[in-house]
C-alpha cells in the first residue's frame, strides 16, 4: 500500500498532498487544489539566477507578463491574466478609439464628398487605418452637427459679406444644397468641359438663356461650383427687374448676383472673380417653344467690352434642357403690360393647374463649357465697335454650334 502523499485522485489525475501541521490550508481553484508555492531560495553571488518568468508548462501568456512567486510562503502566487481578459481590453480600446474618430468627424463636419451627398459613403482614411464605412446614423449626425454649427455662426455674426452683398456661408449651407437636389436628381444634369474654366483669376462665362423662368442661371452656378476642382463661385449678372423684386433681390444679392452693368462687371473681373452673363436677357427666357435653342440677339455686346478692358478670357457655355421645363406656348402681352412684366407665359401646365403649374418638367440637361477665347491681346480695342461686334458674334456662333452637338447627343428631352 502507498503512502498518502503518493495517492492520486483518479478523477482529476492530481496528486493529493497532506498539509503539514501548522501550515495554512490550500485554497481551491475550481475543482483543483492549489497549494501555496514554496519560497524560492535566494541566489548566491556565485550561482546564477535560473528562474524564468514563464508560467508552468513553459508557455507564456500573450500580452501579459508571467507572475513571479513571492518570498512569503504564506502568500499565494499571483495568477497571470487570462487570455479572455486581454482580448476584452483590446476590444474596449478599439471601441474607445473609434468613438473618438466619430466625434472628430462630427466636429469637423466631414462628409462624403463633393462624392455627392448621400448615405453609405466611406469616411476619409485615418492615420491608423483605411477608410471606414459610415454607419446608418452617421450621415444624419453630421447633418445635424453642420446645421447647429451654421445656426451658431449666424447668431454670433461669424460670417463675411462682400461689398456686393455676397454671403458664401449662406450660399454653401442653404442655396447650393437646394439647387443641387434640382439639377442632380430632377434634371439629371451632365456637365462637361469644366477644365476650360480658369482655375484661378478672372473669367467671363457667357451662356444661352431659356426656360420661361431663369432656372438655368441657378443650375449653372451650382453645378460649376460643385464640379470645378477649385470650387469656384459664379457671380451672376442679372437684369434690373430681378433687383426690383423684394424677396428675389435679396436672394440674388446673397448668392453673389449683381446688376448687369459694365461698372459692376469690371469691378468683379478686376478682383479676379468668375462672372456669369446671359446676353440674350429676357428675349431668350421668354421665347416661344417653337423657337427653342435658337439664340437671340446679344444686345450691344457690353459683356465683350468689360472682358476687353480687363483682359479677361471669355468662356462660352451651352445649356440644353432648359427649354423643356416650362414650354411656352403663348405670350399674353396685354396681361404682361398690366402686370409690368416682360411677358406672361402660357404653358401646358400654367395657369391651368395653378401653383402646380410652377413645378418644372423633368427634362434631361446637358451643360458644356467651350474652350476660352483670349482677349488680353485686344485690350486697346475695347472701344472699337467692330472688334466688339466680331468677338460677340464669335461667342454666339460657338454657343450655337455646341447646342446642335448637344441636341444630337440627347434625342429624347425626357429620356435617361
Amino acid at each position: 500500500m502507498s503512502s498518502p502523499e503518493e495517492r492520486r485522485d483518479a478523477r482529476y489525475d492530481v496528486p493529493l498532498t497532506v498539509p503539514e501541521p501548522g501550515a495554512e490550508p490550500a485554497r481551491r481553484n475550481g475543482h483543483r487544489r492549489v497549494t501555496a508555492p514554496a519560497a524560492r531560495p535566494a541566489a548566491s553571488a556565485d550561482e546564477p539566477d535560473t528562474s524564468t518568468d514563464e508560467p508552468a508548462g513553459g508557455a507564456a501568456v500573450p500580452g501579459a507578463e508571467a507572475a513571479r512567486p513571492t518570498d512569503d510562503p504564506g502568500v499565494p502566487a499571483a495568477r497571470p491574466p487570462a487570455r479572455k481578459a486581454v482580448a476584452k481590453k483590446a476590444v474596449a480600446k478599439k471601441a474607445v478609439a473609434k468613438k473618438a474618430v466619430d466625434r472628430k468627424a462630427v466636429a469637423d463636419g466631414t462628409d462624403a464628398g463633393t462624392a455627392g451627398p448621400g448615405t453609405g459613403a466611406a469616411r476619409p482614411a485615418t492615420p491608423s487605418g483605411p477608410a471606414v464605412a459610415d454607419r446608418p446614423g452617421d450621415h444624419w449626425d453630421r447633418r445635424v452637427a453642420q446645421g447647429l454649427a451654421f445656426l451658431r455662426r449666424r447668431l454670433s455674426g461669424d460670417y463675411e459679406v462682400d461689398e456686393f452683398g455676397f454671403d458664401p456661408d449662406l450660399t454653401d449651407a442653404v442655396f447650393h444644397p437646394l439647387v443641387r437636389l434640382l439639377y442632380r436628381d430632377w434634371f439629371r444634369t451632365e456637365v462637361g468641359g469644366v477644365e476650360h474654366v480658369p482655375a484661378d483669376g478672372a473669367g467671363l462665362v457667357v451662356g444661352n438663356h431659356s426656360g420661361t423662368v431663369a432656372l438655368d442661371a441657378l443650375v449653372l452656378s451650382a453645378a460649376l461650383h460643385d464640379r470645378h476642382p477649385q470650387r469656384r463661385y459664379l457671380r451672376l449678372l442679372g437684369a434690373d427687374l430681378v433687383f426690383r423684386m423684394p424677396v428675389v433681390s435679396e436672394l440674388a444679392r446673397k448668392t453673389g448676383g449683381t446688376v448687369a452693368c459694365n461698372p459692376d462687371a469690371e469691378r468683379l473681373l478686376g478682383n479676379g472673380e468668375l462672372v456669369g452673363v446671359f446676353p440674350e436677357g429676357f428675349k431668350g427666357v421668354g421665347k416661344l417653344y417653337a423657337d427653342r435653342y435658337k439664340l437671340q440677339r446679344f444686345g450691344r455686346g457690353g459683356f465683350v467690352s468689360a472682358a476687353l478692358r480687363t483682359g479677361t478670357p471669355i468662356v462660352p457655355v451651352a445649356i440644353v434642357g432648359g427649354e423643356e421645363i416650362y414650354p411656352m406656348l403663348a405670350d399674353i402681352k396685354p396681361l404682361a403690360r398690366l402686370l409690368k412684366l416682360p411677358y406672361f407665359p402660357v404653358t401646358p401646365t400654367f395657369p391651368w393647374l395653378g401653383p402646380l403649374g410652377m413645378v418644372p418638367l423633368p427634362s434631361k440637361w446637358l451643360i458644356e463649357f467651350c474652350p476660352p477665347i483670349p482677349t488680353a491681346h485686344l485690350r486697346d480695342s475695347a472701344d472699337d465697335p467692330l472688334v466688339v461686334f466680331n468677338l460677340a458674334d464669335q461667342v454666339r456662333e460657338t454657343i450655337q454650334q455646341t447646342l446642335h452637338k448637344l441636341l444630337e447627343r440627347r434625342p429624347d428631352p425626357f429620356g435617361p
